[in-house]
């Protein structure tokens, strides 16, 4: 890796001795992408690395009032719980800079005005050579990226191994009627399945209507994992044809649980634990307990979280998918030996 090129409380940014200054004046520049233009900036000073985030009072949430400002102090709130998740993983950045009720747009490379001090990752491409992608290891970084004002997507695997998957996902999207509750239902059988396999699951929120589940692994080939979740899929939906299926057209999925084992591909990214969604309201994708996925079978409702409640949370559980990060836990996929 390389260096690039080129509802939180606001005061939760001077806990680390960090030094804010708000100015009304333009940038000199875009920061990470941002335009030029009017409107006060904030900058501040975190391990020697000066970091901005410009326009912090344009509203993000319209539902709620959601500031980039707000955006900022959570993102620094919830840093070492999130950082884990998103080390050495090049991102892509679903944006949303005018807020979440204007376009959105995907982008995986590097932004310009990027600081020199980013880190970046080479990606594979099919049909070139490797393109530079952002990772994100520091808090620096981090209040970088969420000046952005973007969705973090990752990858199964890290950086310099692209290809070999350190985790394994499942992507239980609902078909309406069926919403997060039948998702969890789901998700239990799943874990019981994973368990005997040697597998330790970690649900966590999509922050949008379904779920994901999750589990670490010894680096296995992404083409392998995803062979293994595929055939989870589909057996969990010969067993339970009411409630599972497994392929992606949409006239099998009304009522039912879409199992998307595919996201396990090398190219495919999943939302990041604990990353804002670009929703009306500031939902985030949120790692469960086992206790809250068993009783959102039943109480579906308790499993929607937003930024205003996180950082409390974790100060509570601390990090409920902490499993995915430690090597220790990792696990080989049945059959294999590494």
């Amino acid at each position: 890796m390389t260096a690039g090129d080129g509802e939180s409380d606001t005061s939760a940014g001077n806990a680390r001795g960090s030094r804010d200054r708000e100015h009304g004046e333009n940038p000199a520049s875009g920061e990470g992408g941002e335009q030029p233009g009017g409107g006060e900036r904030i900058e501040r000073e975190i391990a020697g690395r000066r970091v901005v985030s410009t326009h912090p009072d344009r509203v993000i949430h319209p539902a709620t009032g959601t500031t980039k400002r707000d955006l900022w102090a959570y993102h620094e709130a919830v840093a070492e719980v999130m950082l884990p998740h998103l080390r050495d993983r090049p991102l892509s950045f679903l944006r949303y800079p005018r807020g979440a009720e204007e376009p959105v747009f995907f982008s995986k490379n590097v932004p310009p005005g990027t600081p020199e001090w980013v880190e970046t990752c080479g990606v594979p491409r099919r049909d070139g050579p490797d393109v530079p992608q952002v990772v994100i290891n520091d808090l620096p970084a981090l209040l970088w990226a969420a000046n952005l004002v973007a969705e973090f997507h990752v990858p199964q695997w890290r950086c310099p191994a692209p290809g070999m998957a350190d985790r394994l996902v499942l992507d239980l999207d609902p078909g309406a009627p069926a919403g997060i509750g039948e998702c969890c239902a789901v998700a239990v059988r799943l874990c019981e399945r994973l368990a005997a396999d040697g597998l330790t699951a970690c649900a966590k929120t999509s922050g949008s209507k379904g779920l994901h589940l999750m589990a670490a692994l010894r680096p296995t080939p992404a083409e392998e994992v995803t062979q293994y979740a595929r055939r989870l899929a589909e057996e969990t939906a010969g067993e339970s044809p009411e409630l599972v299926v497994s392929t992606m057209e949409r006239s099998r999925r009304w009522g039912r649980v879409f199992i998307d084992w595919s996201q396990n591909a090398a190219a495919k990214t999943t939302a990041a634990p604990y990353t804002p969604r670009a929703r009306r309201e500031p939902t985030v994708s949120t790692p469960l307990t086992p206790e809250e996925l068993a009783e959102g079978v039943e109480h579906p409702e308790r499993l929607r979280f937003t930024i205003s409640g996180i950082p409390a949370r974790v100060e509570r559980l601390g990090d409920p998918a902490s499993v995915l990060s430690d090597p220790a836990r990792a696990a080989s996929l049945p059959g294999t030996r590494r």
